[in-house]
C-alpha cells in the first residue's frame, strides 16, 4: 500500500474513528484503525463491535492495500505534522510515515484479523432524514436516556416510524422527551427500532454541510447503518420492549403556567446552589400570576425567587398555592433544549409527571415525575 494524502483530511478522519475504537485489552485488533485504499480512496475505519465507523477520504493512491494500525499512535502522530501532503506506505506489519523533516514508522496488525464493516450504505433502501431536524431533534431528546446499564434498553432512543414521522423517545424512569418530525415515509419503513445512545451522539457532532442523512434498518443483523457525507456508522440495535410510554403522558392537566424561559432558568440555577446540598430538590409553587421557586439546605441556608407567570389554576379546583417539588438537574436539561423565549408546564397532581412544553415547538413534549415531600 502506497499513497500520499493531505494532513488535514486524514487528520479529520482518523480523529473520527479513534473515538471508536476499543480500548479492552482482550482484543488488541479493537485499538486498532484498518487503513485501506481502493482506487481514488482512502478507507479509515474502527470498531468496538457495538458501533463502527468508516470513514472516506480523497487520495492520490500509488499501490493498494490495507493495514491495522493502533488507533491512538496514528491519531497522536498525524494531529502533530503540519499541515501538508503526507506520504505513506505500507509493507507487511509496517507503516511507514513521512512529510517534509519528519519520518516514522508504526508497527501494526496483520489486518486479516480486523473484523468486516460496512464502508457504503444502499442508498436506494434508505430513508433520508434532514441532517438538521434529525440532529435538532436528538439534542432534546438525548439528555434523557439512562446511564444505568443495568436496564439497557433505556440507555437508547426509541426511533418510532409512521406514515408520515418519525416520533423520538427517551426515557430514564424519572422523565421522558419525545419529538416528532414530520416527512413522508415508504410503508416498508414503517416499524420501530431502539439505538444506542453512543451512534446518535455522533450524528449531534456532524457538520451541517452535509445536509442530508442516510439511515437504514437491517432487521436481520441487527443492526443499523447511517451514511453522512464521507462517514458511514454502523451500530447494534438494543434489543427488548420499551415501555409503554403513552401511557404515562397525561391526558388532562388541572393548574397551568406560562413564563419566561430565561427567567425561570435563572431561578432554578440559584435554588441549585441550595438543592445541591438537599438531594437536588426544588420546590414550585403555583401563585395567582407568579411561580416561586424555592430551595433549602440544613447546611447552607434557604432561597426563594419570584417569576412571573400567567397562571390557569384550573377553575378554582386549588383553594391553596399548588406546590410540586423536582430534582432541579431535570428542570435544568428541559430548559437548556427549549429554542423558544416561553415555557409552558402542565400539571395535574403533586404525585403525577409534570408536563413541559416549548410553546412554539407542538412537536416537542417532556415529562419530569415529581419528588415526594413531607409536608
Amino acid at each position: 500500500m502506497k499513497f500520499q494524502i493531505l494532513q488535514e483530511n486524514l487528520s479529520k478522519a482518523v480523529g473520527v474513528a479513534s473515538r471508536f475504537a476499543s480500548t479492552k485489552a482482550q482484543l488488541p485488533i479493537l485499538g486498532n484503525i484498518l487503513l485501506s485504499t481502493k482506487k481514488s480512496k482512502v478507507y479509515v475505519s474502527s470498531t468496538n463491535l457495538e458501533i463502527s465507523a468508516s470513514v472516506q477520504v480523497g487520495a492520490k493512491i500509488e499501490e493498494e492495500g490495507e493495514i491495522s494500525i493502533p488507533a491512538k499512535v496514528i491519531s497522536e502522530l498525524v494531529s502533530n505534522l503540519p499541515k501538508e501532503t503526507i506520504f505513506l506506505s505500507a509493507e507487511k506489519e509496517q507503516l511507514k510515515i513521512s512529510t517534509t523533516g519528519f519520518s516514522s514508522k508504526i508497527l501494526g496488525i496483520n489486518s486479516s484479523d480486523f473484523p468486516k464493516i460496512p464502508t457504503s450504505i444502499n442508498q436506494e433502501k434508505a430513508v433520508k432524514l434532514s441532517q438538521e431536524a434529525l440532529s435538532a431533534a436528538l439534542s432534546q431528546v438525548l439528555f434523557a436516556t439512562s446511564v444505568d446499564e443495568t436496564r439497557p434498553i433505556l440507555t437508547g432512543v426509541l426511533f418510532l416510524f409512521s406514515s408520515n414521522s418519525l416520533s423520538l423517545i427517551a426515557t430514564d424512569g424519572f422523565r421522558l422527551s419525545r419529538k416528532i418530525i414530520t416527512f413522508d415515509i415508504k410503508k416498508e419503513d414503517v416499524g420501530k427500532v431502539i439505538i444506542p445512545k453512543g451512534v446518535l451522539g455522533e450524528i449531534v457532532r456532524v457538520d451541517s454541510s452535509v445536509g442530508e442523512i442516510l439511515m437504514l434498518r437491517e432487521d436481520r443483523e441487527k443492526q443499523v447503518i447511517f451514511g453522512m457525507g464521507n462517514t458511514i456508522l454502523t451500530s447494534r440495535l438494543l434489543e427488548g420492549e420499551y415501555p409503554d410510554f403513552e401511557k404515562i403522558i397525561p391526558k388532562s392537566s388541572i393548574v397551568k403556567v406560562l413564563l419566561d424561559k430565561e427567567e425561570f432558568l435563572r431561578a432554578i440555577k440559584l435554588a441549585s446552589i441550595f438543592a445541591r446540598e438537599s438531594a437536588n430538590i426544588v420546590k414550585i409553587k403555583v401563585l395567582e400570576d407568579s411561580v416561586r421557586v424555592s430551595a433549602e439546605s440544613g447546611s447552607a441556608g434557604s432561597q426563594e425567587a419570584k417569576v412571573d407567570a400567567k397562571v390557569d389554576l384550573g377553575g378554582g379546583e386549588y383553594t391553596e398555592p399548588f406546590e410540586i417539588a423536582f430534582n432541579y438537574k431535570f428542570l435544568e436539561d428541559f430548559l437548556h433544549s427549549v429554542t423558544g423565549e416561553e415555557v409552558e408546564m402542565r400539571f395535574s397532581g403533586v404525585s403525577s409527571a409534570g408536563v413541559f412544553l416549548d410553546p412554539k415547538d407542538s412537536s416537542y413534549l417532556h415529562l419530569i415525575m415529581p419528588v415526594k415531600i413531607q409536608d
